[in-house]
């Protein structure tokens, strides 16, 4: 059953189907599953709106309470959920169970003490006879439309936030990966968050998607894909002035001052590159490294990537899983071959990984120089495991190929010297920039981009502003039935 409405396991009402395919093997794991349509759209969203009435009433701390609970049975249920995310998106289970997991608990964990801090501006009086203050109110029902890559870290940004805020969450995983979010959902029930709270509806973009992006009844959409993906959306709730978050795509720079410390920058170069075989927003892709330290810093990279471990995600050996499909495989190899086309030079890497499961999308970690500024490799994501390396010879130079492209998502900056660190990270336009790392996030801090790679943010105290209305309140506190500014209108009866 791939629908989980109202406290319970459904099967989907439409027509549409989808076979669930192993990364790591390239076979059919589940043949011919149901997805949603509109139908179930709708059954989800008014569930979620009728069972947020109460909880919107709910205290703080019994919001709180329940998302702890939750973040409990996360824990308990760890390596579970980490299987289960490895083998659907083929990430190596070092990552699910030591990276991602844990964060989900964390985030969990932070909402749920984000829940007891929503607070308006102090009460006053800002107009003679009247007290102000403000009401921080729920928006009602969020539609959280999440990716593949990270599916169940995805649903936990999309559902704790509006959540802790008292909302009522309808999530959209992708179909290709909804098994942890639909288990998640059971944990939430049986954490205490009631029924229609977590609804989970499992269609494609264009059906489940566009249903739940176009509804009148869903007073936020919060997206995490494709820029292009983000635009439909936008079209889609522009009907209703639905508002909107978008987490879209990223070209991140990664930029190497000739005072760097290249271990470090070259370890992170590769950290970069492989996490998630690439299939990351925040990835590592285009690095740009100081003119006397680029040959260095090439022969470095490539002798590590040249040595990444991948095979079996489930093997605590395996370094770097396989693409999620056929489909993202071709996309990526079609991106290094016309690199290859376009004069470039594939150092390490560039195609299938050899001794692999041909029907499997192994792709090798590339590293790619003499790629010029305005290619598709430089400008476009690419999403799979291709770093570019270009180089620069001013710091005014590094800076301006940093903020040459579309996006603005995350950046990181290599130097020891702490006043080009500050430079870099007031002038390289992005939502996040590193200094010395490349990927670590917290829940303390928000996540979100500029220009092309969207707008607004997770995670953070800032992403309860999403999923909050701020309403004023004005009450008289003289008592008096004539007030002062009716003498602007008529006179005193």
């Amino acid at each position: 059953m791939s629908l989980f409405i109202d406290g319970e396991r459904h099967e989907p009402t439409g027509p549409e189907t989808i076979d669930l395919i192993d990364p790591a093997t390239g076979n059919v794991a589940r043949a011919n599953v149901p997805l949603a349509g509109p139908e179930d759209v709708e059954r989800a969203v008014k569930s979620a709106r009728s069972a947020q009435r109460e909880w919107g009433r709910a205290t703080p701390g019994e919001r709180a309470a329940v998302l702890h609970r939750l973040a409990d049975l996360v824990e308990e249920n760890l390596e579970e959920l980490a299987q289960a995310e490895s083998r659907e998106v083929g990430k190596p289970i070092r990552m699910s169970r030591e990276s991602d997991l844990p964060m989900v608990v964390d985030v969990a964990r932070f909402f749920a003490g984000e829940a007891r801090h929503l607070e308006g501006a102090a009460s006053g009086e800002y107009v003679p006879g009247y007290t102000s203050w403000i009401r921080r109110d729920p928006v009602g029902v969020v539609a959280g439309i999440a990716p593949w890559n990270f599916p169940l870290l995805m649903a936990a940004w999309k559902a704790f936030a509006p959540l802790a805020a008292g909302n009522a969450v309808v999530l959209k995983p992708s179909e290709m990966t909804p098994g942890t979010t639909l288990r998640l959902a059971e944990l939430a029930i049986e954490a205490g968050l009631p029924a229609g709270l977590l609804n989970v509806v499992t269609g494609t973009g264009r059906t489940a998607g566009h249903a739940l992006a176009s509804h009148s009844d869903v007073a936020v959409v919060s997206f995490t894909g494709s820029t292009a993906g983000g635009r439909e959306v936008m079209r889609a709730a522009s009907g209703h002035n639905t508002r909107v978050l978008m987490e879209l795509g990223g070209k991140a720079p990664f930029v190497v001052f000739d005072d760097a410390d290249l271990d470090a920058a070259i370890q992170g170069a590769v950290a970069g590159t492989i996490t998630n075989a690439g299939q990351d927003c925040a990835a590592a892709t285009r690095a740009y490294v100081h003119e006397s330290r680029i040959d260095e810093f090439v022969d470095g990279v490539a002798a590590i990537l040249s040595t990444i471990r991948m095979g079996d995600p489930l093997d605590p050996a395996t370094e770097m899983g396989p693409l999620v499909s056929a489909k993202q495989f071709a996309s990526v190899q079609y991106a290094v071959d016309r690199a290859r086309a376009d004069g470039a030079t594939v150092v390490t890497g560039g195609g299938r990984a050899p001794g692999l499961p041909e029907r499997a999308n192994f792709f090798q970690p590339t590293l790619i120089t003499g790629a010029a500024q305005d290619s598709q490799l430089v400008q476009t994501e690419i999403f799979g495991p291709v770093l570019a390396v270009l180089p620069f010879s001013t710091d005014d130079e590094a800076i301006a190929l940093a903020n040459d492209t579309a996006y603005g998502l995350v950046a990181s900056a290599w130097t020891t010297d702490f006043t080009r660190a500050m430079r870099a990270s007031r002038e390289i336009n992005a939502g996040c920039v590193w200094i010395n790392d490349h990927l670590p996030l917290a829940s303390e801090m928000p996540q979100g981009g500029v220009g092309a790679s969207g707008f607004g943010k997770d995670m953070s105290k800032y992403s309860l502003d999403e999923y909050t209305v701020v309403r004023h309140v004005m009450a008289d506190i003289t008592g008096s039935a004539s007030k002062e500014w009716h003498r602007t209108l008529f006179d005193a009866r």
